[in-house]
């Protein structure tokens, strides 16, 4: 069975900036404050180059309702985190907080993770320092730059998120 995949390309003299290509056309995103790179590590700030599979979406209900899309869906909680720390057993993994090791919290003050669609990025197998919690999810103001993931609007995550199927892979490209 041939696999769906969703292109980022890196805007045109803009490192930090990319198009996700899509059927009905190119959507602007946000990537990395380094930009693009092969052979990320952790706390980089490089979205990493390669073609990655979609695990699953991840969604805050006092924010947004359960999204139409046709991969996993998962709702975040207040003790949900994802383990940043290369040392830990559990790096560039889901966890529950408080946690004695370097986690981010998924139950965000701001709105960059109402919705975040995990990307199998250093996942099956992990490599410790090579880079953990790589999502899309939604875009600051002015798209700045983000710590390697790839962020979007709302909207354009919403008409993303219609688009994903099981086996749906994402190729982030220069």
């Amino acid at each position: 069975m041939r696999h769906a995949v969703i292109v980022v390309r890196r805007a045109p003299g803009k490192p930090a900036e990319g198009r996700l290509l899509l059927p009905h056309g190119a959507r602007r995103t946000a990537l990395g404050r380094s930009g693009m790179k092969a052979l990320k590590r952790e706390g980089d700030g490089a979205t990493p180059l390669g073609r990655f599979p979609i695990r699953e979406v991840l969604y805050r209900t006092d924010r947004i309702s359960r999204p139409r899309t046709g991969v996993p869906c998962r709702v975040i909680r207040k003790r949900d985190g994802w383990c940043d720390d290369p040392s830990d057993r559990n790096y560039n993994r889901p966890i529950k907080l408080p946690s004695r090791r370097s986690a981010e919290g998924l139950m965000r003050a701001d709105e960059l993770y109402d919705v975040v669609v995990v990307l199998g990025y250093n996942d099956r197998p992990r490599v410790r320092g090579r880079g953990s919690a790589i999502f899309m999810h939604l875009a600051r103001p002015g798209y700045t730059p983000t710590e390697g993931c790839i962020a979007l609007s709302r909207g354009d995550m919403l008409a993303l998120l219609r688009h994903l199927r099981p086996g749906t892979w994402i190729d982030i490209r220069r």
